[in-house]
C-alpha cells in the first residue's frame, strides 16, 4: 500500500514538468521606444531593453501588404536590426513589428507572439540628409566667389552604381548657404539649386565664412535642411598701412643704423655718400608710396631730416619733377 508521502515524490516531477512548460511558453517583455534611425538612406530600427533570456525578430511591410522578415533579424539577441536593403521602395511607406520569442534553439508551444508595432517610416520623406562637402574659390582679381558643392552618398544602389541624393531628388534639392563676414556675427542666406554658384555681393578682398546644407523644400519643416558641413572662411587680402610698408620702416631704421655708425667714427663723408647710394636705389620704388613720402620739399621724415643738413640732397623720384 501506497503511503501520503511516496504519491508526493511521485508528483515532483510531474509538478516540475508543468513549471518547465509554463516558463518555456510564457509570455515575454516586448520591446520598448521603438525607433527608425536613417540617414541618406542608411536605415537602422532600434528598440529598448537588450534581450537577455530571449530574442526578437523583426518583421516588416509596406503599408497594406504581407510582412517579410529580414534574415538577419531572426531570433536575434541584440536590439537593432538594419533594413536599409529590405526597404527597396524609398517612396513607399513602411511598419515594423519586433516580437519578442525564446531564444534560438529553445522551442514553445506559442502560436503567436507578443510584439510591438513601429511607427510609419517613409524613406524619402524621413531620412535625414548628412553633412555635405564644398569647395571654396576665389578668383585671382578677388571679384568673384564660387562655392562647388558635392552631392552627399547614400546607401543605395542601382545596378551596382551607389546612388547621390540628386540621383533621388533631382531638381527637388537645391542648397542653402549661410555666410558672413569673418569675425562677425550678422549673417546671409543663399540658396542655389546648382551644385556649382557664385555668391553676390562681397566686399573685395574681406574674409567669409561660408557653412553648406542640403535643402529640400518639399518636406516637412523639420526635415527639409541636412546637417551643416565644415565652415569654411576665404583669405583675407586687405593689408593695413603698417603690412604694405613694411619693407620700408626696415629699410629705414637699417639706413639709421648704418648713418649713426658711420658718423661715430668720423668719417660722415664716407657715410653721407653711402646713404645717398641706398636713398638712390630705394626711394624712387617704395618712398612714394610710403606714408612719410608728401612729395618734393613738403616736410616728409626725410625731407625734415634734408632741412636740417643731417641728410644729403635726395633724387627726386620720378614723376614729381
Amino acid at each position: 500500500m501506497r503511503t501520503k508521502g511516496s504519491r508526493l515524490i511521485d508528483i515532483f516531477p510531474l509538478l516540475f514538468l508543468v513549471l518547465l512548460e509554463s516558463a518555456v511558453s510564457g509570455s515575454y517583455p516586448t520591446a520598448q521606444n521603438v525607433t527608425w534611425k536613417s540617414t541618406n538612406f542608411k536605415t537602422i530600427l532600434t528598440w529598448q531593453p537588450f534581450p537577455s533570456d530571449y530574442s526578437h525578430t523583426v518583421e516588416f511591410s509596406v503599408i497594406g501588404r504581407n510582412k517579410e522578415r529580414n534574415r538577419n533579424c531572426i531570433r536575434t539577441s541584440t536590439s537593432t536590426c538594419d533594413l536599409t536593403y529590405s526597404l527597396t521602395d524609398v517612396n513607399a511607406c513602411y511598419v515594423a513589428y519586433i516580437l519578442s520569442e525564446p531564444p534560438l534553439g529553445v522551442t514553445s508551444d506559442l502560436t503567436e507572439f507578443p510584439y510591438t508595432k513601429s511607427s510609419t517610416f517613409c524613406p524619402y520623406k524621413d531620412t535625414d540628409i548628412g553633412r555635405v562637402d564644398f569647395k571654396l574659390e576665389v578668383s585671382k582679381d578677388k571679384e568673384k566667389t564660387w562655392l562647388l558643392v558635392t552631392d552627399p552618398l547614400t546607401a543605395l544602389f542601382q545596378e551596382d552604381q551607389q546612388l547621390n541624393i540628386r540621383d533621388i531628388f533631382s531638381e527637388k534639392l537645391q542648397y542653402k548657404v549661410t555666410y558672413r563676414r569673418n569675425k562677425s556675427t550678422g549673417k546671409k542666406v543663399y540658396i542655389s539649386k546648382s551644385n556649382v554658384m557664385e555668391i553676390p555681393d562681397l566686399d573685395h578682398g574681406e574674409s567669409y565664412c561660408f557653412t553648406v546644407q542640403a535643402f529640400i523644400p518639399s518636406r516637412s519643416i523639420d526635415k527639409q535642411l541636412g546637417k551643416p558641413s565644415q565652415t569654411q572662411c576665404s583669405e583675407d587680402h586687405k593689408q593695413s598701412i603698417l603690412e604694405g610698408n613694411q619693407i620700408y620702416y626696415v629699410y629705414m631704421i637699417a639706413s639709421f643704423i648704418i648713418y649713426s655708425s658711420m658718423r661715430s667714427l668720423n668719417r660722415s663723408q664716407e657715410a653721407d655718400q653711402h646713404l645717398s647710394i641706398l636713398c638712390f636705389f630705394f626711394v624712387p620704388s617704395i618712398y612714394p608710396f610710403s606714408p612719410a613720402y608728401q612729395g618734393p620739399g613738403h616736410g616728409g621724415l626725410i625731407s625734415k631730416a634734408r632741412l636740417r643738413g643731417a641728410w644729403p640732397p635726395l633724387p627726386v623720384p620720378p614723376g614729381h619733377l
